[in-house]
This record gives C-alpha cells, structure tokens and sequence, in this order.
C-alpha cells in the first residue's frame, strides 16, 4: 500500500508540472498582434492651428482644423482679381498634408480645364494661401507625431 501511494504520488509529481509552467509568448508576436488592432487611418489628435488648440473632440479638431483652413483659403482668393468671362460653378479639390513635423503642403490640385482656362492663376493662389498658413502642432497617434493627408473641395462660383 504505501509502495502504491509513492508510486501514485510520484506519477502526479511528474505530471503536475505541466500545470506550472507558462507558455513563452515572443515579443515579436505581441509586437504582431498589436500592429494588427491599431487602426492606422484614424488619429488620436489632428492637427491644429493656434484657434483649435483648447478643442478636446476628435471632431471638433478635425472641423476646426479643415475650418481654419478653408476660411484662410477663401479669404485669400477673394482678394485676388478674378474676373470671369463665363459663369463659373465648380469644385477644386486640394490634396495636402502635415508633416510630422507640422509643415503644411499641398500634393496636387485637381480642377477642371474649364477653370484653369478660366482662372490661370488659380494654382498659384491656391499655393501661396496654403504656404501662408502655419499649424502649430501635427496629428498625434499614441503620443507619436505623424503625417496626415486631407482632400479638402474648394468651390468656385462666379456671380
């Protein structure tokens, strides 16, 4: 009886360290898996000029932001001389971005070929309002500054 009892209680010695140990995840699989959960089109905090730096929602920046910058944009081409010989209606489409650093650059304009004939300084206006202005922080995703990319329309309308 006690040869059995040795017996049974060395086999569950045996097998019970099994129960003990810990699986060894690598960091390399948490590293994966992380990469995998963040959402990399969306950012914690956009970027901002000095009159959307007190705004603490997600939307309320971004409004703020593309805000400032389509009232900076209109103003500047309201000052300009544009004269149309037709009745102009259209949408200008301004691919720009903010460095990580915070510079604010324009990609690519997109308008029609009706506008550009229309109003060939256009693009010049459109590039000197937008080097014009200065954000004063870029977008932030976990606490990291990062690049963003905006489409913003612009639209042309002739009285």
């Amino acid at each position: 009886m006690i040869k059995r009892f040795h017996f049974v209680s060395l086999l569950l010695l045996a097998t019970s360290c099994q129960f003990f140990e810990t699986e060894k995840v690598s960091s390399e699989k948490i590293y994966n898996e992380e990469m995998q959960t963040i959402d990399w089109k969306d950012v914690d905090r956009y970027p901002s000029f000095s009159n959307c730096e007190n705004t603490l929602e997600k939307p309320e920046q971004k409004d703020c932001f593309i805000n400032t910058i389509s009232s900076h944009l209109y103003k500047s081409i309201s000052h300009e001389d544009m004269v149309a010989t037709h009745e102009v209606y259209d949408t200008v489409k301004v691919n720009f971005e903010v460095s990580s650093s915070g510079k604010l650059s324009i990609l690519e304009i997109k308008m029609d070929t009706v506008l550009q004939k229309e109003f060939p300084n256009m693009e010049t206006w459109l590039l000197q309002s937008i080097d014009s202005l200065k954000p004063v922080a870029p977008a932030y995703k976990r606490g990291i500054p990062v690049k963003t990319q905006f489409t913003l329309p612009v639209i042309i309308q002739t009285n």
